[in-house]
């Protein structure tokens, strides 16, 4: 089965190598309990992603570096979410559980785990651990007690040639979060408190960045004297004047703390789905707004732009999405799937926009 996939996967995408990326991660929770992990996914390509529902019982097989056989497992709990480049596994998404789990770009700043033939059997590639995660375990607890058991290193994936660099947030329905990393060759796990994710660098150097924007405030500045004259804000945000507008990982973090923490409160989490895609809004990047300097081999320009945005309601068991093509939200219900199915089920996030026609 996995081969079946991957074989898809390698004629979609071959010499098709991303540059960067520019994902935003986001928490918000409900005065009735309900938990949203959202998020952006931009790519310089169209990863052709899809909504996959994953039941309990399905098999898997880890990938490793030398071809040997991986860990294997067969799904504890049921998940839903988005895949890329038509692997059958899941990027972004969560279980039956509320457990949640995003894959994230980490250009110039992953260092996998070393690896040897002896570690075959506990080890999978940085693109597996995400569905791992979602079909063994209930909470970010459980996560944390069982991530050093497995042997995550450099697995190139052959349709780009490299290994891709990645690094994970993980979410669970009481809220908690935490961030799994690999740098230098070890396995770091820290504790989101916020629940924000961009990029590179490393998750504790964002923390510790902003400690340059004490000075932000919610609220608009109080008008300034200066002798005999009295300066006033020219209108609304001067209270956060100067915060950081460009699509860099750094200034996104700054920004999705700004807005996340700043948000009036949501009573439920139809109304925090909502207010999430608003957030995320202002992250949207246009195609061509983010490009390299240098063409690929084929003599395309590489643009980052946002592919598609999605939330997931870890309480209601909601997975909603809109895409690049479609700014109609949708919505895959968990609760409702067939979670004990013999295989995967696939579900298009392809489709155009609707421009309803409102002329009397």
């Amino acid at each position: 089965m996995f081969n079946r996939w991957i074989a898809a996967a390698l004629a979609a995408t071959l010499a098709l190598a991303p540059a960067a990326s520019a994902c935003t991660g986001i928490r918000l929770t409900a005065a009735d309990g309900s938990v949203i992990a959202a998020r952006t996914l931009e790519f310089d390509i169209d990863l052709q992603s899809n909504v996959l529902v994953v039941p309990r019982g399905y098999a898997r097989t880890g990938t490793t570096p030398d071809g040997k056989p991986g860990v294997k497992w067969t799904s504890k709990y049921a998940s839903v979410g988005a895949n890329g480049v038509g692997m059958p596994v899941i990027f972004d998404g969560f279980n039956e559980k509320g457990l949640y789990a995003g894959l994230f770009y980490f250009p110039t700043s992953a260092g996998y785990l070393p690896y040897t033939a002896a570690d075959a059997d506990k080890t999978l590639a940085p693109w597996e651990l995400g569905s791992w995660i979602l079909e063994n375990f209930a909470n970010v607890d459980e996560v944390k007690a069982n991530i050093a058991n497995v042997v995550v290193p450099a697995v190139v994936y052959q349709g780009w040639g490299f290994a891709p660099e990645v690094h994970f947030k993980v979410q669970d329905a009481s809220g908690g979060s935490i961030v799994i990393e690999y740098t230098g060759g070890k396995l770091n796990v820290y504790e989101n408190p916020l629940g924000v994710f961009t990029n590179s660098p490393a998750f504790d150097w964002h923390m510790t960045n902003l400690r340059n924007y004490l000075n932000f405030s919610i609220t608009n500045a109080p008008p300034v004297k200066l002798g005999p004259v009295t300066l006033l804000p020219f209108g609304q945000g001067s209270g956060m004047l100067g915060l950081p507008g460009d699509f860099t990982p750094p200034s996104r973090f700054v920004r999705a703390v700004a807005f996340s923490q700043s948000v009036f409160p949501s009573k439920t989490g139809d109304d925090a789905v909502l207010e999430a895609f608003h957030i995320l809004n202002n992250f949207d990047i246009p195609k061509g707004s983010t490009r390299e300097r240098e063409k690929d081999a084929h003599g395309n320009v590489l643009a980052d732009y946002t592919t598609w945005t999605a939330a997931s309601d870890l309480k209601a068991k909601r997975y909603y999405f809109r895409t690049y093509e479609n700014s109609q939200i949708r919505s895959v219900d968990l609760s409702k799937a067939d979670l004990d199915a013999k295989d995967i089920a696939t579900i298009s996030m392809k489709g155009d926009e609707v421009i309803k026609p409102l002329t009397p």
